[in-house]
């Protein structure tokens, strides 16, 4: 039997960390930590929740039933599953978290060293995409060339920051913007959803999965323990790495009190602490973090469509580029307006849906509590993400102002009501079928 060296669980661990880790994990936290000012670790608790713990209890939910998101989601039947994944892994995929990696890589790293033009958008996600198509095309070498490579090169980078960020800090705490004075707790929550990470975990579980097996370990509990120590080892590192730039955007009120996103708190802090070098750092940290989750959800969503549609993988992850390609060069301001209110609808249902894969063992029957659950949650879901899209106007008042929805939680109340009330009746039908019996 099998079994994977020190070395190659280190490798498998730093792989994980470095897929998770792209432009949206580096620049949500600093504008985070920017605006909720006093408040900022109890907004990094709640963004931790989603952004962190979420994530790694995906992958271990993932990896007990062997890294496919369909046996995850059996228990709301094969044409809901299929329809739940396709979304995901388009989401995560093409649609917006591939080419936001292109795009976000280029408007922080090189846009402002070779001007921000569509010319120079063009050429530079050209040149990423192919990189990303050159490493993807051999899934079997992904440990090699991201756990071994790309992985401790981004790795090095991100502890250089991170060390700055508690070494270097550049002034006092300022005050909180409003929302985060009313609810930092729950803003952080929500914002945990924009680094789509248990999105991408969903996806990442069958390359994690993958990667093991390339090793040549078959044993279903090995691959099991080996993924939740990779979990576990990204898990920290992304932790380590969200609480580093918390700190960064704290305490960067006095040179970038007026920023509106992470990217130009993070670019201040760079320029400033750095010098001349800063751009050029920050470039380079980008361009790694992005480029390997790039590769990362290629390879995924090619796996997973070449087993859907009569497509190899190899030509699934030519299409998957090119399509990437064509959508990064839209431009980054269109993508977020474009992703944002579609993460904050289907978030509720995929939290739902792992949340309750570990209490299958409970009912008599998963598939009438985590059904109705998921539906509810997705419901509720769109009512949130109508409100982000700024179209609650064409909602009436009573759904406008659920309880939790100004904190963008209003499904999280009928999710929990739904659950009591299906967990009743599986006991109820349960315990007649028994009698009947």
């Amino acid at each position: 039997m099998n079994v994977l060296k020190g070395r190659d669980i280190l490798a498998l661990g730093f792989m994980t960390f470095a897929l998770f880790v792209g432009a949206g994990n580096i620049i949500f936290p600093p504008i985070v930590g920017l605006q909720a000012g006093p408040h900022v670790w109890i907004a990094a608790l709640g963004f931790l929740i989603t952004a962190v713990g979420l994530p790694v209890i995906t992958i271990v939910a993932l990896a007990k039933v062997g890294g496919a998101m369909d046996a995850l989601s059996s228990p709301i039947g094969k044409a809901a599953g299929v329809v739940l994944a396709v979304v995901c892994y388009l989401s995560v995929g093409p649609l917006f978290a591939t080419p936001r990696t292109a795009t976000v890589s280029f408007e922080v790293g090189l846009a402002p060293l070779v001007g921000d033009t569509p010319l120079a958008l063009f050429l530079y996600s050209l040149v990423y995409f192919l990189v990303v198509l050159l490493v993807s095309l051999y899934p079997g070498r992904l440990l090699d060339s991201v756990g071994r490579v790309l992985a401790p090169m981004k790795i090095v980078a991100l502890l250089v920051l991170g060390i700055a960020a508690f070494m270097l800090p550049l002034g006092e705490i300022g005050d909180a913007t409003p929302v985060y004075q009313a609810a930092p707790f729950s803003q952080g929550f929500v914002n945990g959803y924009l680094t789509m990470d248990t999105l991408g975990a969903l996806v990442f579980g069958i390359v994690i999965v993958n990667a093991i097996r390339s090793r040549g370990v078959e044993s279903p509990r090995l691959i099991t323990r080996y993924a939740i120590i990779a979990g576990l080892i990204a898990g920290v590192g992304l932790a380590l790495v969200y609480l580093s730039l918390f700190r960064l955007g704290a305490g960067s009120h006095a040179i970038a009190g007026e920023a509106s996103n992470g990217a130009a708190v993070l670019h201040a802090y760079v320029q400033h602490t750095f010098g001349a070098l800063g751009s050029g750092f920050l470039a380079v940290l980008i361009s790694l973090a992005c480029l390997v989750t790039a590769v990362g959800l290629t390879c995924a969503c090619a796996e997973y469509f070449s087993r859907l549609l009569p497509l190899s993988y190899r030509s699934l992850v030519v299409i998957l580029a090119g399509f990437s390609l064509l959508v990064s060069n839209l431009g980054l301001t269109k993508l977020i307006q474009v992703s944002v209110p579609v993460l904050t609808a289907i978030y509720p249902p995929c939290i739902v849906l792992v949340a309750l894969s570990f209490c299958w063992s409970l009912w008599y029957s998963p598939r009438r509590v985590i059904a109705p659950v998921m539906l509810v949650s997705l419901l509720f879901g769109i009512v949130d993400g109508l409100k982000v899209a700024e179209l609650a106007h064409w909602m009436p008042y009573w759904l406008a102002h659920l309880p939790l929805a100004e904190q963008g939680l209003a499904w999280l109340l009928p999710a929990v009501l739904t659950l009591a009330g299906a967990t009743l009746c599986d006991r109820l039908l349960g315990a007649r079928r028994e009698a009947l019996a």
